[in-house]
């Protein structure tokens, strides 16, 4: 069982101001913010005054998704690894994987209309509208990273090569209310996630000494995290933030996680400015979708806790 943790503050950052342009005061108070909270925690709290106006549309959508019968639910099903419509052994998370997010059908004519073949005009409305909203968000703050590491060149090259995966997730409360692992501690594949939820506990991040922090959800706020493919592409530059989901008590955890990875055929690779006699390369290039399916094929042989390492690293 996971420790019970202890009570943490992450950093907030505010990119809620208009004025926040690459080379403005406002962007390089918030670089700097973001450059500390990396160091210190590898995540952070992100105010961004736009979700808060979908925040009661998006609680509605979570629970009219996860209201429905099992087997409405089951019926959305993909030949990709991990989208779909996804339920945890212990019966604890369930969980409605959107490939492609960025694209409004794949969201209406994909997970709407199996949901609901009559259709259902708000809930795809909404989820459009949060996927706009969030990657907007993501695209700063990535952009920001890369400018901390001085290769905010390759920004637009990344930008066009991404594809957003949005995840509908609730949380069952555990039986008794006894605190049960939700989810197993990992770190995830992608490069950056944003994770916007409900107010009922649950998410646990590792600090530097190994201490799980509770993290205390906002209604105003995303948390932050990165991934993986974030730090092969910055050859160890940033750490994967290692987390996991411990329930308690008798209320549901309703969320919704965006994950920005790369779309395939994408080769992700440290740049050369990155790599040099005192940094060398730490990972080869690799498809993000193939090591997906790497680590797919290592979960049901106990190997949950599989990483790039093992799948490319030098």
């Amino acid at each position: 069982m996971m420790s019970s943790g202890t009570q943490a503050k992450l950093p907030v950052i505010d990119f809620s101001d208009p004025n926040l342009k690459p080379g403005s005061p406002e962007w390089d108070l918030a670089k700097h913010q973001v450059r500390q909270a990396m160091e210190e925690y590898s995540c952070f709290e992100a105010l961004f005054d736009q979700v808060v106006e979908l925040r009661n549309e998006v609680m509605v959508a979570l629970e009219e998704a996860f209201d429905l019968p099992l087997e409405t639910k089951r019926l959305y099903v993909s030949d990709k690894h991990f989208y779909g419509y996804f339920e945890s052994t212990t019966g604890l998370l369930e969980s409605l994987m959107v490939d492609e997010a960025q694209v409004a059908d794949s969201i209406e004519q994909g997970l709407t209309t199996t949901l609901w073949p009559q259709g259902n005009i708000s809930f795809s409305k909404t989820l459009v509208s949060f996927t706009e909203v969030s990657s907007r968000l993501e695209k700063i703050i990535r952009r920001m990273i890369l400018e901390i590491f001085g290769v905010d060149k390759y920004a637009d090259e990344l930008d066009d090569n991404t594809n957003y995966m949005l995840k509908l997730m609730k949380y069952n409360a555990p039986p008794y209310g006894k605190p049960t692992s939700g989810v197993f501690a990992h770190c995830d594949k992608n490069m950056v996630t944003l994770l916007y939820q409900n107010e009922v506990d649950g998410l646990q991040i590792q600090n530097k000494d190994g201490e799980w922090m509770n993290i205390k959800p906002s209604p105003d706020s995303f948390i932050v995290m990165v991934g993986e493919s974030f730090n092969a592409l910055l050859n160890g530059g940033v750490s994967p933030t290692y987390h996991h989901v411990l329930m308690k008590g008798n209320n549901a955890r309703y969320g919704l996680g965006l994950f920005s990875g790369t779309v395939t055929g994408y080769h992700v690779k440290a740049p050369d400015e990155l790599v040099n006699d005192n940094n060398p390369i730490l990972f080869k290039p690799f498809d993000y979708e193939e090591y997906l399916g790497f680590y797919f094929a290592q979960v049901p042989l106990g190997r949950a806790g599989s990483t790039l390492q093992a799948y490319c690293g030098v």
